[in-house]
């Protein structure tokens, strides 16, 4: 992996994590989510220097909520529990424990999938240890005060009967499977938007501002640790959870063991029990039994002290297939979807408290491969998401599904690409509308501010967008878009319009980058318009001369003579043209070309220079600045702290020079 496969990877989690911690809509499933993770780690692992304060590895996956409640610092940091996922890593992670504290014992327990909230408890005048505070996890160190709502969970208690003057428990809110469906069904006969699964539920019900909703979802809670606490709770774990649950406070389902063979005979137990129980847990964590031992085994800032959590393999059901639907993406991808029921009760399939009765089927050459069709029996699992993913097939169809030949949205051609994808060639399928003209306003594009993706889908509804040229037009509706309050009031949509306006003096380099034509990106775009003084020069170059330029293979020489032969494209450029979007490139200054030919890669701290300005100064003298090693690399800049690109870049025997060494080499040739 490369640092830039790295970077994509880290964007692409925290993404994700946002997702299922801040949206409460996750869009892959938990064992997807993990095997991320797994990759990022291995990653990180290889190369320590690539780890920022802000990987995914780093950080606890929410955010408070300014919205949902006040924000509360936590007395004691809400951390992570540190996953793994073979019984070979418990029993390291246990050998581990027992070779510094043999007499150790553990706590094997259910891991609930919820989410965490702490309750801090005070003595009052009355005498009684009362509830004053219920506070979320949110980062980890700062959460938000759902106090109201967390009174009117059953299981939440307003006093405990017990003689101490101040309690912090930690424990897990939760949905059942009754109370989901109960919900779902409402909804359903309401015309209203399903929720995804149970977890999803609770989240979004805690979180909610009013606490008469709160309590008629139904949520439950579980604690499964004491903060903060007297002697008597904070010695061993197992005795605190012994000595709540004799005061009638719900805790997890949690055993005492002493080897690693018991400890595994518990998770056996649990994983055994998981599919009779009234609500979802995503695994079993281990904890050791006594609590002063924990800080001996630290984690990182992450994740919890003395504490590993043994995930799953996904649940298992098998279904028949239905029918297959096919649709576009909006990158002109074709999709697959496949619809099944369970093959032994006949109806919906259940997996984690959650009915499914479709997966993304990703690709012809997946299908062929898992034999996909109608009638075939397949295994399906999920891990507590809504998405499920097939398993392997059971049972054949007579056929093989496979793919039209036209689009089913325009009756365009479809062609293959990348050896698996097939796609649909047509750039103004409507299929692809609100991506292509999102990927137009975007930073490295036109840089629209403020016309983001919501915007732009509702002025496709609106009828006001059907391609990027319309951006332009947009101020002859003005009135219309107030009046509506498609993009907000006077003040918000005056200023899109604004920054629509400012965006005509882009260079064309944006222009072309923005127009998403196959494989020309921002470097290719870059690059193309140094041999073309203008987007109407370029529009009449042949295949020869785009492939006379560096880097420009016949694929991409190809995508841009149909790109610019297609009358579609021809009509959009010239009503850019005409509304005064700026067509010609602004040709930068080049000090030499005294780097010309060469590839260069930078790594480390330089003395002087940022990355931003070596990279400037580089190109400005006719070089290629790269952020990967490899064959093609000329020479490799090193400064302070250089890591994993300096011992590649020796491997391969490339020249290795300073700061110093490539001032010099400008210098001199200048």
């Amino acid at each position: 992996m490369n640092i830039n496969e790295y970077n994509h990877l880290k964007e692409t989690i925290k993404y994700h994590m946002d997702r299922y911690y801040n949206q409460d809509e996750p869009e892959i499933s938990d064992y997807e989510y993990d095997q991320l993770m797994i990759q990022l780690k291995a990653a990180e692992k290889e190369h320590p220097e690539w780890i920022t304060p802000d990987s995914p590895s780093q950080i606890i996956g929410g955010t408070a909520k300014r919205e949902a409640g006040v924000k509360v610092t936590h007395d004691v940091p809400m951390l992570s529990i540190e996953d793994v996922f073979s019984k070979e890593d418990v029993i390291a992670w246990v050998d581990k424990v027992k070779t510094i504290h043999p007499e150790c014992t553990f706590s094997v327990e259910t891991k609930i999938d919820g989410l965490s909230m702490t309750l801090r408890y005070e003595k009052g005048e009355n005498g009684k240890l009362g509830l004053t505070l219920a506070e979320t996890r949110g980062d980890g160190l700062v959460g938000e005060d759902v106090t109201e709502n967390a009174l009117v969970i059953p299981d939440v208690k307003r006093y405990i009967e017990l003689p101490y003057d101040s309690l912090q428990l930690r424990g897990e809110v939760y949905m059942s499977h009754e109370d989901f469906e109960k919900f779902n069904d409402a909804q359903e006969k309401a015309g209203k938007k399903l929720a995804a699964n149970p977890r999803n539920l609770a989240a979004g019900t805690l979180r909610q501002l009013d606490s008469a909703i709160t309590k008629k979802r139904g949520l439950r809670m579980f604690v499964f640790n004491v903060q903060q606490g007297p002697d008597e709770l904070m010695g061993s774990h197992c005795k605190g959870m012994n000595i709540l649950e004799s005061n009638g406070i719900p805790v997890v389902f949690h055993r005492a063991c002493s080897t690693a063979d018991e400890i595994i005979q518990a998770i056996d137990e649990i994983a055994e029990m998981r599919s009779d129980l009234e609500y979802d847990i995503d695994g079993a964590v281990v904890k050791i039994d006594q609590i002063q031992y924990r800080d001996d085994f630290p984690a990182g800032s992450k994740y919890s002290s003395g504490h590993i959590a043994y995930k799953y393999p996904p649940e298992e059901r098998v279904v028949v297939m239905d029918d297959i639907l096919v649709d576009v993406g909006r990158t002109g991808k074709l999709t697959f979807t496949g619809i099944f029921h369970d093959k032994e009760t006949g109806k919906t399939a259940k997996l984690c408290g959650t009915n499914v009765s479709k997966a993304t089927l990703h690709n012809q050459e997946y299908i062929n491969d898992m034999t996909i069709g109608i009638g075939g029996s397949y295994k399906v699992f999920k891990s507590g998401e809504i998405i499920p993913k097939l398993n392997g097939c059971v049972d054949k169809p007579v056929k093989v599904f496979k793919a039209p030949d036209r689009c089913p949205i325009c009756g365009s051609f479809l062609v293959k690409e990348n050896a698996v994808d097939i796609v649909c060639e047509n750039p103004y399928c409507a299929a692809q509308r609100l991506r292509n003209i999102s990927y137009f306003t975007s930073l490295n594009c036109m840089n629209i501010m403020g016309l983001g993706e919501n915007n732009i889908d509702a002025l496709i509804k609106s009828g006001y967008l059907n391609d990027c040229a319309d951006i332009y037009t947009l101020k002859d509706h003005r009135e219309e878009l107030i009046e509506k309050s498609i993009i907000g009031k006077a003040d918000n949509t005056d200023k899109i319009l604004k920054a629509i306006e400012n965006s005509k003096s882009n260079d064309a380099v944006q222009l072309l980058t923005a127009l998403a034509i196959r494989n020309v990106g921002k470097g290719a775009a870059k690059d193309i318009m140094k041999h073309f003084p203008d987007i109407r020069s370029l529009m009449s170059a042949t295949k020869e001369e785009l492939t006379s330029i560096n880097d420009i293979g016949e694929t991409t020489a190809d995508c841009i003579v149909d790109f610019f032969h297609n009358d579609t494209s021809i009509s959009i450029i010239n009503r850019l043209e005409k509304s005064g979007v700026n067509m010609t490139a602004k040709k930068e200054e080049s000090t030499s070309n005294c780097l010309e030919g060469l590839t260069i890669v930078v790594t480390g701290t330089l003395p002087t220079l940022g990355r931003k300005e070596v990279q400037e100064l580089i190109e400005k003298n006719g070089g290629k600045f790269t952020s990967s090693v490899s064959k093609k690399t000329s020479l490799l800049v090193a400064g302070d702290a250089a890591g994993s690109k300096l011992t590649k870049a020796q491997t391969l025997g490339i020249k290795i020079i300073d700061e110093a060494e490539l001032l010099k080499m400008i210098d001199e040739q200048a």
